[in-house]
């Protein structure tokens, strides 16, 4: 079921003309009744049960509504014509609106792709673009975006972890544009059959479920550490294989293994600790 145009007759003029006829009616109806002629009656009243049927063609269409018009079941075409039209008064007029719009799903709780429970949510932006297979091809339109929406986004959230933990890897709270757009394909490709395009799809809402919130925090802040812990000691090294190779360019000392190997120690808990050091400062020989 494909869209298709149906054009529309002005409904101003059509309903001046009608109004005119009522009026004609009535004065055949009144010369009629005072001539005592019934013909002249019945033809008043014939016309104007005529025009009464005529007036129930007139309907109104919005800025960005259609009108999806059928006749007896059988779908004739989509008027968009805007204001006051008219056509055949035995088509039903079914109004559909062709404005962007948006919504936010209900907070889902799904399982990421490690197992973890979340909770997420999105806001998805849409608009109707076929009103043919919006109205006969599901049986409620908006109640279809709704759930096909909540249905992609679980989908969706059983395909990625929550937490990037390798590099490389797409995850949920790390790529909100990647994710984004994965929505918006997956929702769009389900949203196709009711004649919808959806324009945007984001996450709204992503945490972990409340039962095991804590626990990931403290996992998340040991990442942290254990992150920053690496960039520490790899600075370290890099600065001690500098001093040692400086000093023995310049000739500074020369230091056997056992004294390379207590320098080194001492210069990894300087630049490591997590505290100033206090050194002992050796007035002596260094032998």
């Amino acid at each position: 079921m494909k869209e298709t145009s149906k054009s529309s007759i002005p409904g101003i003029p059509m309903l001046l003309a009608i109004l005119a006829g009522f009026g004609l009616c009535l004065w055949a109806g009144v010369i009629g009744i005072r001539h005592h002629d019934p013909l002249h009656i019945l033809a008043a009243l014939g016309v104007a049960l005529v025009l009464f049927v005529m007036l129930a063609g007139v309907y109104t269409v919005e800025p960005n509504q259609a009108a999806v018009l059928s006749l007896f079941g059988k779908y004739i075409g989509t008027s968009k014509e805007q204001g006051l039209r008219w056509n055949n008064p035995f088509y039903s007029a079914r109004k559909i609106s062709l404005r962007t719009r948006n919504f936010e799903s209900s907070k889902l709780k799904v399982n990421d792709l490690d197992g973890s429970p979340i909770e997420i949510a999105a806001v998805v932006v849409w608009q109707v673009v076929d009103s043919a297979e919006a109205v006969y091809n599901v049986d409620d339109y908006e109640s279809f975006v709704h759930i096909q929406t909540e249905s992609a986004l679980r989908a969706m959230a059983t395909s990625y972890p929550y937490d990037q933990h390798e590099d490389g890897t797409i995850a949920l709270r790390s790529h909100a544009t990647e994710i984004a757009k994965h929505l918006t394909e997956e929702i769009h490709e389900r949203l196709a059959l009711a004649g919808v395009l959806v324009m945007e799809a984001r996450i709204s809402h992503l945490a972990y479920a409340p039962e095991i919130a804590q626990a990931m925090l403290q996992r998340q802040q040991a990442g942290a550490i254990i992150a920053a812990r690496t960039r520490i000691v790899e600075g370290a090294v890099s600065m001690v294989e500098m001093a040692l190779s400086e000093l023995s360019k310049r000739n500074v000392v020369d230091l056997d293994p056992e004294r390379r190997a207590a320098m080194v120690s001492n210069l990894l808990v300087v630049l490591c600790g997590e505290r100033g050091t206090q050194p002992i400062v050796n007035t002596g020989s260094i032998y």
